[in-house]
């Protein structure tokens, strides 16, 4: 018979909305396994369509305490419910815990999890905590919002000291260029290579040779990089600065080593 741990107890009820005694018994008769446990709620009848919702929608909460910057999603099943004070609880809470402390494992906090199953009952959707991250050092963040809710958090890492104005400007600049890494460097390897197929495979569709296929496609990276790579693209605010976003940042005299960008509904 497997443990029937508090943590897995709690699971279950962010998933119902349901009491702890009935989440644990049911855990029991199930040995322990959430989804039977649900079928089970399920066939007696008994209200567990909290968790058949799917939770596309909801909010991110960033935060910056000292030498960490923390960003935490909480999903849900609609808009309405992500404007919530009962989300932004959520989403606040597990910020300033990650903030405090980046090791901490949100999903096994009881603070969070009561949270969670609180916000679950007050609002009856399936709110859950999402995507969570944190950077150390010199740090920043950003958060972006649109209908009454933080909908994008980028974290900022730097080699050296920042300013608000460069944490504000590039914040924007990739919450709105969406780029896929840092450096050319950092773009996933198999990224590439299906970009460099199709530009070949382009090229030769229009009667190029292999070897004249191949130096057009290292052109048409080029300017895949351009579009796709934070230091290679043009900073978005042309009023600010003009030209790449590495020559902004060494024009401020700041080099950025780390970004995180967390958007709701996106992968």
């Amino acid at each position: 018979m497997p443990t029937i741990t508090a943590s897995l107890v709690n699971e279950l009820r962010a998933k119902t909305g349901l009491g702890m005694m009935e989440c644990k018994k049911a855990l029991v008769e199930t040995e322990g396994d959430i989804e039977k446990a649900i079928s089970a709620f399920r066939k007696k009848g008994v209200k567990a369509s909290i968790a058949e919702r799917a939770a596309t929608e909801g909010r991110v909460e960033v935060l910056t305490k000292g030498d960490v910057a923390a960003v935490v999603e909480v999903v849900c099943n609609t808009d309405f419910t992500a404007k919530s004070d009962e989300v932004l609880k959520v989403a606040s809470l597990g910020a300033s815990i990650l903030a405090g402390n980046p090791s901490a494992d949100l999903s096994a906090d009881a603070s969070v999890t009561e949270a969670l199953v609180n916000a679950s009952k007050v609002t009856g959707e399936n709110v859950q905590l999402g995507r969570t991250s944190t950077v150390n050092g010199n740090v920043g963040s950003s958060l972006y919002s649109t209908a009454g809710k933080g909908k994008i958090g980028v974290l900022l890492q730097f080699a050296g000291a920042s300013n608000e104005d460069v944490v504000r400007h590039l914040g924007m600049h990739i919450a709105a260029a969406r780029p896929v890494a840092l450096s050319r460097d950092q773009v996933p390897a198999e990224l590439v290579a299906k970009e460099k197929e199709i530009a070949v495979e382009q090229a030769k569709a229009t009667g190029k040779p292999q070897e004249m296929a191949e130096k057009i496609a290292l052109g048409k990276l080029n300017s895949f990089y351009a579009e796709r790579v934070l230091l290679d693209q043009e900073f978005i605010n042309g009023e600010v600065f003009k030209g790449k976003v590495s020559d902004m940042l060494k024009s401020k005299g700041v080099e950025l080593v780390k970004y995180v960008r967390l958007e709701v509904g996106t992968a």
